[in-house]
């Protein structure tokens, strides 16, 4: 009887760089990405937690924006988006290559009912305290990176 491979449940390294390529090679083909957002997968409440409990680290959370700021040198932002990332790992990862703090939201509720566990919003104030705690300068923008 044929056994068959276990499915792999987990986007590995080197999935990640070849999903970057495909975003590069089609940023160069047709420009059109602002941006660039690292989404962290949030298992809590589905079945994928009992199979890969703790899917993403802080660590790699942050080699990913890194790593994302150095390869997609045609995207012009990448973004920390604090929901998913957290709070403080989005403020590391203001200084591991992202250009924005993303997220002035009233409430959040996709990624909360995934099981993410920081606040359901953030004021302006709140987002422009925290990046000057990081010694940056805040700067508000539009959708099209149009500042005010």
């Amino acid at each position: 009887m044929a056994r068959r491979a276990p499915r792999r449940t987990q986007e590995k390294p080197e999935d990640r760089i070849a999903h970057m390529r495909m975003l590069r090679d089609l940023q160069d083909e047709a420009p059109g990405f602002f941006a660039f957002i690292p989404l962290v997968y949030h298992p809590e409440h589905n079945a994928l937690h009992k199979i890969v409990p703790n899917i993403t680290s802080e660590e790699d959370i942050l080699r990913t924006v890194a790593v994302a700021r150095l390869f997609l040198d045609n995207f012009p932002h990448i973004k920390a988006y604090w929901i998913q990332m957290g709070i403080e790992t989005a403020m590391k990862a203001l200084h591991a290559g992202a250009s924005d703090l993303d997220g002035t939201i009233i409430e959040e509720k996709i990624t909360h009912a995934a099981g993410a566990t920081v606040p359901v919003g953030m004021s302006p104030e709140r987002m422009k305290a925290l990046i000057a705690g990081e010694g940056l300068v805040p700067v508000e923008r539009d959708a099209k990176y149009e500042t005010y």
